[in-house]
């Protein structure tokens, strides 16, 4: 009840907000996310150094340029999770392997079954929000690398995505091309 108390109160300060959702019998349950107003209290330099990086890269050598380097990046990306991945077999412990990188990333993933014989990859946080609403490429790089490194018969679509207002980004996996 005191955590209660206290979430209610950073949220009267708009430094919390929640959202609700009905998962099943019983009261709706509470998604507790940190407002903008509350980035202040948790300084990140590496933030305002990505995203100086980026406008540099753009300003230096344009939108292709950039380009460039997030395909550089993507493509570093792959062959790690790739030589990590590799040796694995079967959808599930591949998707499940790819959350806990991705966890020790920074991006607080999890796996789970959809229920229906695919996964859900969620992501609860992103270590790299500001430079990815200051180079949308990130993401678009981020999903490709999915696709990569899961393979050509794996079908991955991101259904939620932090930076269209939801609370983190989802990625529903699954077999064939769906």
């Amino acid at each position: 009840m005191a955590v209660r108390q206290h979430l209610y109160a950073l949220r009267d300060q708009r430094l919390v907000s929640f959202e609700e959702k009905s998962e099943g019998v019983g009261r709706p349950l509470k998604y507790w996310r940190l407002a903008p107003a509350a980035e202040r209290f948790f300084p990140d330099a590496h933030a305002e150094l990505a995203v100086s990086l980026i406008n540099g890269i753009r300003a230096s050598f344009g939108s292709d340029g950039l380009e460039k380097i997030m395909v550089g990046r993507a493509t570093h990306q792959i062959a790690a999770y790739r030589e990590k991945l590799g040796r694995l077999h079967g959808l599930g412990a591949k998707v499940r392997a790819l959350a806990q990188l991705r966890t020790a990333e920074g991006y607080m993933a999890e796996a789970s079954p959809d229920g229906g014989g695919g996964w859900i990859l969620l992501e609860n946080h992103c270590p790299v929000c500001s430079a990815a609403n200051s180079c949308v490429g990130l993401c678009k790089a981020e999903l490709e690398v999915f696709r990569a490194v899961l393979g050509p018969d794996v079908h991955v679509e991101r259904t939620e995505h932090l930076l269209t207002g939801s609370r983190r980004c989802a990625y529903r996996v699954g077999q064939g091309s769906t």
